[in-house]
């Protein structure tokens, strides 16, 4: 049976609306099967739509490159003219030009005519805001403010359900069972923080360590931004746990602990031997026995469901930041700035990124394998390009906080100090290597890998998650308005239905 051109860009179209309400996959997965399969069958047909509309071109693209399908961004070269430059009339097409700017976030490095589409449309829609109505106006500064694939995946399903609401002769059907998809993940949540709320206070280490930042709700929020789905509530709560021990340990090497003391906290964590604890002062002691019970009993629940022992490359990537955290305290103490390739090579593992990931494939995954297993112990690229972005992006928002507090190795002001050059400049840098490592994952994203998409999606989502972490400064030691709605809006408040037009009719 033969589908029309319109009916199929109708279905990209809703597949990826659908997929940015995050509409139950049950119901999306069908429209994505029926919308890929038919450019598969008929790409001559799809070719020839691609060339009549940027909008369609660029639907298309985005979604076989964000479901994981090689297509050549030579597609775009139809809509240049000839002196090679984006037609000026495609800014004509709202739509279009919109399309087109996200479609160019899932850019592999070198592609230069997503760089140049990149460019185009970023000017042409700043040009176009206050020209055009208000729904799509809101849909332009959004995209403007991050593109859909750098977003916080259930912050963007939130907006997008909103504003799906407002939107004249939106599908109540289709409104009403996102919301209370949304709802249900929602109240699912809820129940994932109230059980390591309970851990957390049996753990006891806010109210034993005074100095330290007592910061749940962030850390179960920063969870929620990698793996928010129900089936994943054991690796979403064991990533809070982990997170808390991270932000702990962290506030031990960079406010409180002494030179000496952190370089016994580091070689005890690193002979991972409980026999340690003799050596250590009272406060790390209970840091260092609750780092110790919780990932050995991550361990032994892996070991007891699938068979596999996994410890050592807990305790390796423990061990890794804590020496990595050890050399980042000695900069400080000696005032000494590094190299920006040092720093870096530095910064990347000591963002903590890659001890998340390896423990949430492992708190995750039902088909772990040796060669996964074996891949950690060099860290691969799946874990440094979201790694690296959570670095830069914490240091983007951190770097004024930090140069006050005597802090002397940040990218921006490793940079800075190695190449003469302003702050500005520094900034501008640095938001181009997060950009490049956005381009890297990309391309791994496609490429043959070890791990399943799951994990995949889990890795992408470290770097979502950091960049929405800090957009607004550093939301974890200083949460604003802005960020403790958002966290509200994820986690706490439901989604209310504002039409009150009737839903189901017998």
């Amino acid at each position: 049976m033969t589908r029309s051109l319109d009916h199929s860009t109708d279905q990209v179209t809703n597949s990826i609306s659908f997929g940015k309400m995050e509409v139950p996959k049950e119901s999306n997965i069908k429209k994505l099967e029926e919308a890929v399969k038919y450019m598969l069958d008929d790409e001559e047909k799809v070719r020839e739509k691609m060339h009549d509309s940027i909008h369609t071109c660029s639907l298309y693209f985005t979604l076989l490159r964000q479901h994981g399908y090689e297509v050549s961004a030579y597609i775009f070269e139809n809509f240049k003219d000839h002196n090679g430059n984006f037609k000026a009339s495609l800014s004509q097409d709202v739509m279009g030009m919109l399309s087109l700017y996200e479609a160019s976030h899932f850019a592999y490095k070198g592609e230069i005519i997503l760089d140049e589409a990149r460019k185009f449309t970023s000017t042409k829609l700043k040009e176009m805001l206050g020209k055009i109505d208000m729904e799509i106006g809101a849909q332009v500064r959004h995209a403007l403010e991050i593109p859909f694939q750098c977003r916080m995946q259930r912050l963007e399903a939130r907006w997008n359900i909103e504003a799906y609401n407002k939107k004249d002769g939106a599908n109540q059907l289709l409104l009403k069972l996102a919301i209370l998809d949304f709802n249900m993940v929602q109240s699912m949540l809820q129940r994932d923080l109230q059980q390591v709320s309970c851990w957390w206070k049996d753990v006891g280490l806010a109210n034993k360590l005074g100095f330290a930042r007592d910061r749940l709700m962030e850390s179960f929020f920063w969870s929620v931004g990698m793996v928010f789905q129900p089936e994943f509530s054991e690796c979403r709560k064991g990533l809070t746990k982990v997170a808390k021990l991270i932000t702990i340990i962290d506030d031990v090497y960079d406010v409180y602990g002494s030179l000496e003391e952190l370089e016994q906290f580091t070689d005890a964590v690193e002979r991972w031997d409980i026999n340690a604890l003799q050596h250590l002062p009272d406060y790390m002691k209970i840091c260092f026995l609750a780092l110790y019970n919780t990932v050995n009993n991550m361990a032994y629940d892996v070991l007891k469901e699938q068979g596999h022992v996994i410890l050592p490359q807990l305790t390796k990537v423990w061990a890794d930041l804590c020496k990595l955290f050890l050399k980042e305290a000695k900069w400080s103490y000696s005032n000494h700035i590094p190299k920006f390739e040092e720093y870096l090579s530095n910064g990347w593992i000591s963002s903590s990124g890659p001890l998340l990931l390896v423990h949430a494939y492992f708190l995750m995954s039902q088909n772990i394998t040796n060669e996964a297993i074996q891949s950690f112990n060099t860290y691969p690229s799946l874990l440094r390009f979201p790694s690296t972005i959570f670095r830069l992006s914490n240091d983007l928002s951190s770097s004024k906080a930090e140069i006050e507090r005597g802090e002397t190795a940040n990218a921006i002001s490793c940079y800075m100090h190695e190449n003469g050059v302003s702050e500005e400049v520094a900034r501008e840098y640095i938001t181009s290597l997060i950009d490049e490592n956005w381009k890297m994952m990309n391309k791994e994203l496609v490429s043959n890998s070890l791990f399943d998409k799951s994990f995949l999606e889990i890795a992408v989502n470290l770097a979502r998650i950091a960049q929405c972490h800090y957009q607004y400064g550093n939301a974890h030691s200083d949460p604003n308005d802005v960020t403790r709605n958002r966290v509200l809006s994820v986690i706490i408040e439901p989604i209310q239905l504002k039409t009150q037009q009737p839903i189901w009719t017998n």
